[in-house]
């Protein structure tokens, strides 16, 4: 070889190189030097192409009640801001977001990265996708998640946490009460519950009950936190009850922590019901559709009903009470209209007490009466007909006539032409005539003024009766003295009394029960005998035929309720579930 060709390879050895090929392969030169500025190109273009923004999920496929955790990872130089993360609400429910700014180094590798992440809710079932986020200049890739339909109760896997709907009947009538019972297993420690109340397109719903109790499903202990609806439906065919979801914190509440980091959320969704709504039956024979599981009429009095007088008011109190139907559904009972009667009707009061099963709703009507005429009285019978929704037919319930005698003189006219009508025609002088005309023109005026003076002495009465039932003071002088009247009441053996005498009492010592029924006051002072009491003055009192009255065992209720404290109140108010669920 030549000094010339050892002076080129020294100074060009990449020729060199390039020529052997040449000659091996059997390639022009000039192909083989175009493949090679392509792979170079190749190479210069890769990190040109990938994305400092990366998108991933931890699962791409879950029920309707799971959740996904979604992670944003930014790499870039830049800073400052975040994705638009509202366009994930289109499909999904946003529980919870974190952002970290971490720096690592991997293999004497250094790097530094924004992450942000997300807990997801799916909407809906079907095929959904996480968008693309653009985020300084960086777009990310979207992300397909496929979400099925949740899986069914107890039998739902091995979960730690689910939900549970059950409806106590399979049909119902239109506007008769369905109870819908909501069900939370859970077997770990769940905290910061919400929900969204029921409503369902419709129907009237609200909640009547909730409980708290441990259940065991297949060998394993769940905690069982249970919310009870009330649901009338408004017209028949075919109800649905929406899914229900609950979102919650499982993990034990660090207090010392400000993010409790070891907590997760969680989402639950349960499953939609729909149940069929019967029309009214066509054999049904009664002015108003009353679907309910009982129904009765009560009769009391202001006073000793024997003492009637001429011109003395009484107030005649009616209640009609119906379980399963609310108070608006309650009919207005018929005027009273008996000559020699005057009437003077109240507003009428209406309520509804709650309970575990459901709503028994009451109308109270008050009426005056003021007798104008001695001699005996009979106040019609007041029939009801309604529907009996566990016997699936027609009953009527009656409260029997009245009849009552009243004493004293007839109260004179109060009308002047009533008076001249009655009032024989006689010639007289004039003298005669005038004397005559002011006698009868003082006593219609004597007769005026003491019928509006009755008038007034009744409204007095009434109003310092209305002014006095609800301001019940909570002092021990009347605390003594409701215990002595609620006493008196056992000996008269009157439920009604024994009821109002209870209430009165439980106001006085508890004056937190303000205003509440016996079945409020129970579950807000968590005392069993409030409930045994009104469990036994209701079957007095509005069942038909009415259960006798156990007057020994209602003393020895009584006798432990004036014994009776309190549990202590929990911090219900401030959390969704109690010491039940950590």
């Amino acid at each position: 070889m030549s000094p010339d060709s050892r002076t080129l390879i020294s100074k060009h050895p990449m020729d060199v190189s390039i020529n052997n090929r040449i000659k091996l392969g059997g390639l022009p030169f000039g192909h083989v030097f175009l493949w090679l500025l392509l792979a170079a190109a190749l190479c210069v273009s890769t990190p040109v192409l990938a994305s400092d923004l990366n998108a991933t999920v931890d699962r791409n496929k879950i029920g309707i009640d799971e959740t996904v955790n979604l992670r944003v990872r930014y790499s870039g130089d830049k800073s400052g801001g975040q994705p638009d993360f509202d366009l994930l609400e289109q499909d999904f429910d946003i529980l919870s977001h974190q952002q970290s700014n971490q720096y690592r180094v991997i293999n004497g590798r250094a790097e530094s990265f924004v992450e942000w992440v997300l807990a997801l809710a799916p909407k809906r079932e079907g095929k959904l996708f996480i968008p693309s986020f653009n985020y300084q200049g960086e777009i990310s890739d979207a992300v397909p998640i496929t979400v099925t339909e949740a899986q069914s109760g107890p039998n739902g896997g091995e979960k730690q946490a689910f939900l549970e709907v059950t409806l106590d009947k399979e049909k119902v009538y239109v506007q008769e009460q369905l109870l819908v019972k909501v069900r939370l297993y859970t077997t770990i420690g769940l905290h910061d519950i919400a929900t969204d109340p029921l409503k369902v397109a419709g129907a009237h719903a609200e909640k009547v009950d909730e409980q708290r109790y441990e259940r065991k499903l297949d060998g394993a202990s769940y905690a069982v936190y249970e919310l009870t609806y009330a649901v009338f439906p408004d017209n028949s065919g075919k109800l649905s009850i929406p899914a229900l979801s609950y979102v919650a914190i499982a993990g034990r509440r660090d207090p010392f922590s400000l993010f409790n980091r070891n907590s997760q959320r969680l989402r639950l969704r349960s499953q939609e019901k729909s149940i069929e709504v019967l029309p009214k039956p066509a054999d049904y024979s009664g002015s108003q559709w009353l679907p309910a599981t009982g129904l009765g009429i009560v009769q009391s009095w202001s006073q000793d009903p024997d003492s009637f007088a001429v011109g003395e008011p009484i107030t005649r109190i009616l209640n009609i009470r119906a379980e399963g139907l609310r108070a608006a559904q309650l009919p207005p009972l018929p005027k009273l209209n008996v000559d020699g009667l005057k009437t003077y009707p109240d507003q009428p009061q209406q309520e509804d007490q709650v309970g575990p099963n459901g709503v028994t709703g009451s109308r109270i009507e008050t009426t005056a009466i003021v007798a104008t005429q001695p001699g005996d009285y009979e106040l019609p019978p007041i029939t009801v007909t309604w529907w009996d929704t566990k016997t699936q037919r027609q009953r009527t319930t009656q409260l029997p006539a009245f009849r009552f005698s009243v004493s004293g003189t007839a109260a004179p006219a109060t009308n002047n032409s009533e008076i001249s009508a009655n009032t024989p025609q006689v010639t007289a002088p004039a003298e005669q005539l005038g004397s005559a005309s002011h006698f009868w023109r003082n006593l219609a005026i004597i007769a005026i003024a003491s019928h509006l003076l009755w008038v007034l002495y009744f409204f007095l009465q009434r109003r310092k009766s209305t002014r006095q039932r609800p301001n019940i003071n909570p002092q021990a002088p009347d605390l003594q003295r409701e215990t002595s009247a609620l006493k008196r009441a056992l000996e008269s053996e009157d439920p009604i009394h024994i009821q109002q005498a209870a209430l009165k009492w439980i106001y006085a010592k508890w004056p937190q029960a303000k205003g509440k029924s016996l079945t409020e006051a129970a579950g807000q002072l968590h005392i069993s005998e409030l409930g045994q009491l009104q469990a036994m003055l209701d079957a007095s009192i509005y069942r038909s035929p009415p259960s006798p009255l156990d007057i020994h065992k209602l003393q020895a209720i009584v006798g432990s309720l004036l014994k009776a404290q309190p549990e202590r109140e929990s911090s219900e108010a401030g959390s969704a579930l109690p010491s039940l669920f950590s």
